[in-house]
């Protein structure tokens, strides 16, 4: 049994991978996850992956459209009536037509994208056109992170989270909290204002360490920062206290019981729902990784998100594809994991920035493959934003971008307007990419300086998305990508064949 759910859980997900099985009887339809933590590209990926196949974009490498195999593609309503609808014409317009970025993942919404195609088998061609469901269900990666708290109580989820504040990377930013922490008595009377008081703060300390000077990525509670409609809840409405391990229980009435009532709760009505209805649900995953934007950030940022990776993806259920599985225990088979944003970097480096990556995944990589799933790792750009040209530097030839940078966007003291194209070197990324992995040992030790080094001729900037190209009939493409057609070949391509 999986240490995430009970028997009776088990015996409800089985339930419901039945009622599944019964309705693929028609049509067969494949539950596609794609998250990544906060400004990983999960809306763009999604929107992009819609649109190309809807509007017979250039997909070379995914053989069922390279082959004209796929005779159609369109949107359908969604199987989950309580789950929102990806708003996938509102993205496309803002990409279009705006040429904007879409808002960011905030809940769990789901689409579905329905494929008529002809096989790639002479015997299955012969019995008539396939018809294949993937039901795309985008949901953010911080959610993933409230998975590990399913088996740990209030004391060993209140030691964890106040060790990360006190570390030496964390220990300014949370000053505030650690301040208002001290200034609680946990065996006090339980008090609302209390109780309020301290979880915003520790919701103002873990929004600091999200933003882009830190860019940190260990972070649970995940719904702290993406609260929703539980906004100002009670589940919400809680922080992690000094506990000393030989303590007795929490005695009735005071502040630790409370804060340790609320956090059973936030796991009841909040992280096992996420578990049951939609996560354990999955038959294949995209992992969307913004490397680069841990890169500028520094070695820490490196450090904390290979271990909110790590307890991302230790919350999977993998393992192989068969059809008595995907009724009884429903297991993810296929894994990709996929660095975003490689259209920030000249093609020469895209096989560097994949190394990176597949270092940061090694130890979950490992683990997927030998419960018998299939993994991969790609760098990707869902959504292009740049070109590729060469410009002279002090007579030398250097590969380089073209791009239109976001406003506000800053290099070399010069701030952008969001309407100059420009060329520029972003570096280039180091062959062994194990420089890349800066080490915090203690505060003497400090960081290594070869990870300094490797970091210092690097920098990134956000591009505005791309004008679409048109025919000469005036018919707009497809949003351009990188190796969107590889991952789509990975991901659904065997349910094509």
């Amino acid at each position: 049994m999986n240490p995430l759910t009970t028997f009776a859980e088990e015996t409800r997900l089985t339930l419901a991978n039945l009622t599944d099985a019964v309705g693929d009887l028609a049509v067969p339809s494949l539950r596609l996850g794609v998250t990544g933590l906060a400004r990983s590209g999960k809306t763009v990926f999604l929107t992009a992956l819609v649109h190309n196949l809807v509007h017979g974009g250039r997909l070379p490498v995914f053989s069922a459209a390279a082959g004209h195999r796929i005779t159609g593609a369109s949107l359908q309503p969604q199987p989950d009536d309580a789950v929102p609808r990806f708003d996938y014409e509102a993205h496309v317009r803002a990409l279009v037509s705006d040429r904007i970025w879409p808002d960011s993942t905030r809940q769990v919404s789901e689409l579905r994208l329905t494929i008529d195609f002809e096989s790639a088998s002479y015997f299955y061609r012969k019995l008539g056109p396939g018809r294949l469901h993937v039901d795309l269900i985008d949901y953010p990666g911080e959610w993933l992170l409230d998975l590990p708290l399913l088996n740990k109580d209030y004391a060993a989820f209140s030691a964890e989270a106040l060790g990360r504040a006190r570390a030496p990377n964390r220990r300014e930013i949370a000053a505030p909290f650690l301040e208002a922490l001290a200034a609680v008595d946990h065996d006090a009377a339980e008090s609302e204002q209390i109780a309020q008081a301290l979880a915003a703060s520790f919701k103002s300390y873990l929004a600091a360490c999200r933003d882009d000077t830190h860019a940190l990525s260990m972070l649970p509670p995940g719904r702290f920062l993406m609260p929703g409609d539980l906004d100002g809840s009670p589940a919400l409405t809680f922080a992690p206290l000094d506990i000393p391990a030989d303590s007795a229980p929490a005695r009735s009435g005071t502040v630790r019981a409370m804060m340790e009532r609320r956090y059973e709760a936030y796991k009841t009505h909040v992280v096992r729902p996420f578990f049951r209805n939609h996560f354990a649900r999955l038959d294949r995953q995209i992992v969307l990784v913004d490397v680069l934007h841990a890169m500028n950030a520094g070695p820490h940022a490196i450090a904390d998100l290979q271990t909110a990776l790590g307890e991302v993806l230790g919350a999977f259920r993998p393992g192989k594809r068969s059809w008595l599985s995907s009724i009884l225990t429903r297991r993810i088979d296929r894994i990709l994991f996929a660095a975003t944003k490689a259209d920030h970097l000249h093609r020469s480096d895209h096989d560097r920035l994949e190394a990176i990556l597949r270092r940061l995944v090694a130890r979950a990589e490992e683990t997927a493959r030998f419960k018998g799933a299939e993994v991969d790792v790609i760098a990707l750009a869902a959504v292009r934003a740049t070109r590729e040209a060469t410009i002279k530097h002090r007579g030398e030839a250097l590969p380089a971008i073209l791009g239109t940078p976001l406003p506000g966007e800053r290099l070399n003291g010069e701030t952008y307007d969001g309407e100059t194209e420009i060329a520029m070197f972003p570096g280039d990324l180091p062959q062994n990419p194990e420089s890349v992995f800066g080490r915090v040992d203690s505060i003497s030790e400090g960081i290594r300086p070869d990870f300094l080094s490797a970091q210092a001729d690097l920098q990134f900037l956000r591009f505005r998305p791309p004008e679409l190209d048109t025919t000469a009939e005036g018919l707009t493409l497809s949003l351009p990508h990188i190796r969107l057609d590889r991952a789509l070949e990975f991901l659904i391509g065997d349910r094509l064949a």
